[in-house]
């Protein structure tokens, strides 16, 4: 994935790549496997009842936000889509009456995604088996002593990479 491929860039020609180790590429490269199989199957999950991983991520932000709803930038942060993507996703979920947008009081450009109460019925319904779907194809097949090693191990990443995103 990362080793020693075919590149031609300036930091190569200077010799000051940082190659990935035996080590570090297994972990990346398991990492990487990991993460794709295990969303490709809770997405998989969900699909019966008509829902993806992003609309369950938005139901569940929306459902536990302060009067069901949130600014649309917030929620694009709090799910990691760009404003666009998430604004296209807002679009499917309101056909399905999951969710429908307002307007903000005070502030002519802002939106705010509300949850309805369709959207928190689905998610009050959905929610058992999707936790159900995690613990089989995630939490299940980790030592509970391993846990806090995992969350703090990615800690770091993730507060770096909010940085860089916010940077942006």
């Amino acid at each position: 994935m990362t080793t020693q491929p075919r590149t031609d860039g300036a930091a190569q020609a200077r010799g000051d790549i940082r190659w990935l180790s035996d080590d570090e590429q297994r972990a990346w490269g398991t990492y990487i496997r990991l993460a794709k199989m295990l969303m490709r199957q809770l997405d998989r999950d969900l699909h019966p009842f008509g829902l993806s991983t992003n609309d369950y991520e938005i139901l569940v932000e929306l459902s536990e936000a302060p009067g069901k709803r949130l600014r649309m930038t917030e929620l694009a942060d709090l799910t990691a889509q760009s404003r666009s993507r998430l604004s296209h996703q807002i679009t499917r979920m309101e056909v399905k009456d999951l969710v429908r947008r307002e307007g903000c009081e005070g502030d002519k450009r802002g939106t705010f995604a509300v949850i309805t109460g369709r959207g928190l019925a689905t998610i009050e319904r959905v929610a058992p088996s999707h936790v159900d779907s995690v613990r089989r194809h995630f939490m299940d097949q980790i030592p509970a002593e391993y846990l806090d090693v995992i969350a703090d191990a990615y800690q770091p990443v993730l507060e770096r990479l909010r940085k860089v995103r916010d940077r942006d």
